[in-house]
């Protein structure tokens, strides 16, 4: 029997996840050990690949921000699916670094396919059914592709030892998640009514809040990126945590597949801002416990705090994004993410060129964590002063009465 059709809606959008984000995007981040023992990758390669890849990412924002047809993003959203897989089948086959960058970057532009247009499509289509517009089921998918790439690659290590025989089988589970991905988002409609006939009205947020958001969600962006991108390097270099790096990344996924609908919970008496500000706390703490103390159990719970943090803030922020412009949610989710993506692009690169000069990731940790600690002081200043910030507050607070 097939799950009711707000259900379907969701996990067309938790498989899209899964493969765009866990398996296309994420499953870098396991291999690439693997692969600078298996062939002639280093560190700072391995940062400019990484970098490549959330330049894709940030292009397919880019577009999503300039594009107000749904029919179109629709049309977009399903060729993102195709190139998921596509592209995770290719890295397989070459080892030629302009072939892995074009590969990392089309990979890119497919998971803001899965993170952008999708949550806008199934938020603007809960909205005009008047289901409650949360994105937090959504957003487990992230999370579940973090487990699914993590556990994949850990298994294939026993069934097979070569990095481009681990990239086909991902591409083959790839293939099997995109069937549902494809047939359960419901082709949009362009109209701005509800199902009932009410009409779907914007509501534009100051400019001081544009400001200030985009500045935060820069800094919680080379955050996220660093810890994302280089966990598993960053385990598997202390001699006595080696072997428990593909751990550590499945944690962090465990901990943010549940954590997005608690964050909503959460948001629901609190209301949005004082939520993101409780997961920025949490975050630092989650990125800087490993280099304070490299043991493996504040390793592993260093894992859980920032799996169970970085994807509410995404979620929270694009969630907001929604309910500012529910006509064309992805537009604005589109413009955060360029802020959040732009530092996804430098930070890898930087951390990958200090790792190489000092053989460690210590240093791009710390600086990670400083800018989620200024990004946090922003999220402060927005909630004390700005009008649209208490509104949104007050809305969310409203939704749970």
């Amino acid at each position: 029997m097939l799950p009711s059709p707000r259900l379907r809606v969701l996990l067309a959008g938790v498989f899209s996840q899964i493969l765009c984000i866990g398996i296309a995007r994420f499953a870098y981040t396991p291999l690439l050990p693997v692969m600078q023992d298996q062939t002639w990758m280093g560190d700072a390669v391995g940062g400019w690949l990484a970098a490549v890849n959330y330049l894709g990412y940030m292009s397919g924002a880019l577009l999503a921000a300039s594009i107000s047809d749904l029919k179109l993003k629709d049309t977009l959203y399903r060729i993102g699916l195709i190139l998921a897989v596509i592209t995770t089948a290719a890295m397989a086959v070459t080892e030629n670094l302009w072939l892995w960058v074009i590969l990392r970057y089309l990979s890119g532009l497919s998971s803001a396919g899965s993170m952008l247009i999708a949550s806008g499509l199934i938020l603007n289509w809960l909205i005009r059914h008047h289901h409650r517009g949360e994105l937090g089921i959504h957003f487990a998918g992230v999370g579940f592709g973090i487990v699914v790439a993590a556990l994949s690659v850990e298994l294939m290590m026993h069934l097979s030892q070569q990095w481009d025989a681990q990239w086909l089988w991902l591409s083959a589970l790839g293939l099997l998640l995109a069937i549902p991905a494809w047939r359960w988002l419901p082709r949009p409609e362009n109209a701005s009514l509800t199902s009932s006939g009410s009409t779907l009205t914007d509501n534009p947020p100051t400019r001081r809040f544009m400001g200030l958001m985009l500045a935060a969600y820069f800094c919680a962006g080379y955050g996220y990126v660093i810890t994302a991108t280089f966990i598993v390097a960053f385990v598997e270099r202390q001699p006595e945590l080696v072997g428990m790096g593909p751990m550590a990344f499945a944690l962090i996924g465990l901990a943010a597949a549940p954590a997005v609908m608690v964050w909503d919970l959460i948001a629901r008496f609190t209301g949005y801002l004082n939520a993101l500000l409780l997961t920025l706390v949490l975050q630092i703490a989650g990125i800087l416990l490993p280099v304070i103390q490299p043991s493996l159990p504040v390793v592993l719970f260093s894992a859980l705090l920032f799996g169970g943090t970085f994807i509410g803030s995404v979620s929270l922020v694009l969630t907001m994004a929604g309910r500012l412009y529910p006509t064309k949610p992805a537009k604005l989710m589109g413009k955060m993410t360029l802020s959040y993506g732009s530092a996804q692009v430098i930070a890898p690169a930087l951390t990958g060129m200090l790792a190489a000069q000092s053989g460690h990731y210590n240093t791009g940790l710390w600086i990670a964590g400083g800018f989620v600690a200024l990004g946090t002081l922003l999220v402060v200043w927005l909630k004390l002063t700005d009008q649209t910030a208490q509104q949104l507050d007050a809305s969310a607070r409203l939704v749970s009465r």
